[in-house]
């Protein structure tokens, strides 16, 4: 099978054109060998990436321990890339993904970096989704012995922010605790956040559900700067610089909260062949 290797901000990805996978599709079992960093390519997920008759693009997104992901804001600019590279654009600098969270426009900026029109984020907790009652914003959880306050929303895939100073020995810790705490049924994705230069900035580190502390999440830094501007540590409108371990994304939040954008870069790392039968064989000799 042929693929493509790209990441943004470090968050990397195995991408291979729907054309391109074996009969039947990829299974989780071979997309999580594929992820696999000592035995597969490895990687946070793959991406499939399909032309619609629209002449826009698809997405579908596996997770690195086999699961499906509805969204994903890194790899969209990772898609759009490869699209354009592959000369699927015909010349437009803007064109529409479709995600699991619904069509998304996409533009290739000069230089390029890839901005998104992530739409209107979800905020009840029935659409996040999230169990119980009243709003999603500032929502203490007990989780063992420790109180975390969060703000939630759902961007395709849903979204617990804390700016609760937590420690990072602390975060290992809650990050797969909260990912599985009985309030999200879909399980969540945990940013731990922190607002710096009077809300302009925000340094941000994601639990991914499915994959684990990463470089970077294109929806975790959405949901930061929803969270801040929710909060009133960061003001809408304005350009709110994320920090992540793999460098910098630019959100701007609306002030009614109907539009976030999303803007950063994305890369080609290298294209190789790999075969799928030696890859299933050596997931059977590891057990």
């Amino acid at each position: 099978m042929r693929f493509e290797k790209h990441e943004g901000l470090g968050n990397d990805f195995v991408v291979v054109d729907v054309a391109d996978l074996p009969a039947g599709g990829l299974s989780s079992e071979l997309a999580r060998r594929l992820c696999d960093r000592h035995r597969g390519v490895g990687a946070d997920g793959v991406l499939v990436v399909g032309r619609d008759a629209g002449a826009g693009l698809s997405m579908d997104v596996i997770n690195a321990d086999g699961s499906t992901s509805e969204m994903c804001g890194n790899g969209l600019r990772c898609v759009v890339r490869f699209a354009a590279a592959h000369g699927w654009l015909a010349g437009h600098a803007t064109t529409t993904v479709r995600t699991g969270a619904g069509p998304l426009a996409c533009t290739l900026l000069p230089g390029g970096e890839v901005e998104v029109d992530m739409g209107r984020p979800e905020l009840s907790r029935a659409r996040i989704p999230m169990a119980g009652e009243g709003d999603s914003l500032d929502v203490p959880l007990d989780v063992g012995a420790r109180r975390v306050r969060v703000t939630c929303c759902a961007l395709g895939n849903p979204h617990a922010t804390t700016f609760d100073p937590i420690d990072a020995g602390e975060r290992a810790a809650l990050g797969p605790a909260i990912e599985l705490h009985p309030v999200f049924p879909a399980r969540v994705n945990v940013g731990f956040a922190t607002a710096l230069d009077r809300g302009a900035a925000i340094d941000l580190t994601v639990w991914e559900r499915g994959v684990g502390f990463t470089q970077a999440c294109g929806t975790g830094a959405c949901a930061a700067a929803i969270a801040a501007v929710r909060t009133g540590r960061s003001a809408p409108d304005r350009p709110i610089v994320v920090h992540l371990p793999g460098g910098d994304l630019t959100i701007t939040v609306a002030a009614d909260l109907a539009r976030v954008l999303m803007r950063g870069p994305a890369r080609h790392v290298y294209s190789g062949d790999v075969e799928l039968e030696a890859l299933a064989a050596s997931g059977e000799r590891s057990r």
